[in-house]
């Protein structure tokens, strides 16, 4: 399976997922989608906190130690919330793809003249 079948699968599998926990991304009104992108970005929030506690980052406790198993599972959580918040944005797989690429060049563009002026302009081509 090349790459981009890879991600179709993901994308396949995660809307079979959410149908099967009652949320069809599918015809969704503007409220719907809206109450569903800020469930998906609260989520999205808890599991980044998740995924910050599996590293060691309060200074002041000497008991913690690196839980690369658990980040690696929080870091596939949040595969999960991104793909449907990208549902209910009506984008595919393939639309994620192609965007990427294009948010890349404008990413290194950016680096390459030192992106010290915010120019909200360069991405609406995306």
């Amino acid at each position: 399976m090349d790459k981009l079948d890879q991600l179709r699968e993901l994308w396949r599998m995660q809307d079979a997922l959410n149908k099967r926990i009652g949320v069809n991304t599918d015809g969704m009104s503007e409220e719907e989608k809206t109450n569903w992108i800020l469930n998906y970005c609260r989520a999205m929030t808890q599991e980044i906190a998740e995924l910050t506690d599996s590293v060691p980052w309060k200074w002041w406790a000497k008991y913690q130690k690196f839980d690369q198993q658990n980040a690696r599972v929080e870091v596939v959580d949040l595969f999960h919330f991104l793909i449907s918040l990208a549902q209910v944005l009506g984008m595919s797989a393939d639309d994620v793809f192609n965007s990427y690429i294009k948010k890349n060049e404008v990413n290194f563009k950016r680096q390459e003249h030192g992106y010290a002026v915010k120019d909200e302009h360069d991405s609406k081509h995306i």
